[in-house]
């Protein structure tokens, strides 16, 4: 898939396993979001665009709305399609969705829409959206006012190289649209708690521009996660760790 960014290509074809383990679900709040802000239920056709492992897909498929997953890196639809066998699953991207004019309720992006904020990707996703359709944003932000989630944010900082993040806010350059209300935001508080191999380690060696490195600098990354456990009692147990996350949703209306 071409238009897929070489960190998420390179990266998420290697740590579709590390994706599923460490990656948190969503807060319960969010499910009352989705019913009833956004009115996804039964008779809604809704789709998860850029759907890695199914993450949010389960969410959604929960509500009882038909739900279609679009993924361009076929590890990651692969795990999807083996964790959500009932999910119409495809490959596709954001400027080319393989689904009719005029066809959906709902276009949801978690975790996504960073990597492909453009123009071009509004217009699509704008031909695929019903009139007065929704288009929502979800994001699982790491919470760095914890001292050693901070700590983790300064580790892989330096390998970052101009890779698409949240955090840079570079994807709100393109709102306002003409094709679109004005964005309305959310925050909700959420944790992703167990053992420390998993919520801390598997979820920072999931980082695509992380796993798309070399196998000794990987390595070497690992290390210095696992040497953080030293400094702060939080992570001195081996079970037990919550790792803090504030959980952002953004939403607009096809006008």
């Amino acid at each position: 898939m071409t238009q897929v960014h070489q960190a998420a290509q390179s990266g998420y074809s290697k740590a579709s396993e590390t994706y599923a383990s460490g990656r948190p679900g969503y807060p319960a709040m969010i499910d009352s979001w989705l019913q009833d802000t956004l009115s996804v239920g039964p008779g809604k056709h809704v789709v998860d665009l850029g759907a890695g492992t199914g993450k949010f897909t389960a969410h959604l498929v929960q509500t009882g709305a038909d739900v279609t997953a679009i993924e361009p890196v076929l590890p990651m639809l692969d795990k999807l399609q083996k964790a959500l066998p009932e999910v119409d699953a495809r490959q596709g991207n954001s400027t080319a969705i393989p689904l009719g004019d005029r066809s959906l309720d709902v276009v949801f992006c978690a975790q996504a829409f960073h990597w492909f904020a453009t123009v071009e990707t509004l217009e699509e996703i704008a031909r695929i959206l019903k009139p007065r359709g929704i288009l929502a944003l979800v994001w699982n932000v790491r919470d760095e006012t914890c001292d050693w989630v901070a700590g983790l944010s300064r580790i892989i900082a330096p390998y970052e190289e101009g890779t698409p993040r949240f955090h840079h806010g570079h994807w709100r350059s393109v709102f306002p649209d003409a094709k679109f209300s004005q964005l309305q935001d959310l925050t909700f508080d959420h944790a992703h708690c167990g053992d420390f191999d998993t919520v801390v380690v598997d979820r920072i060696m999931s980082v695509s521009f992380i796993a798309a490195l070399p196998l000794e600098e990987r390595g070497d990354v690992e290390q210095q996660i696992r040497a953080l456990q030293s400094h702060y009692p939080n992570l001195s147990e081996k079970t037990g760790i919550c790792f803090p996350y504030k959980t952002f949703v953004t939403w607009t209306e096809k006008l």
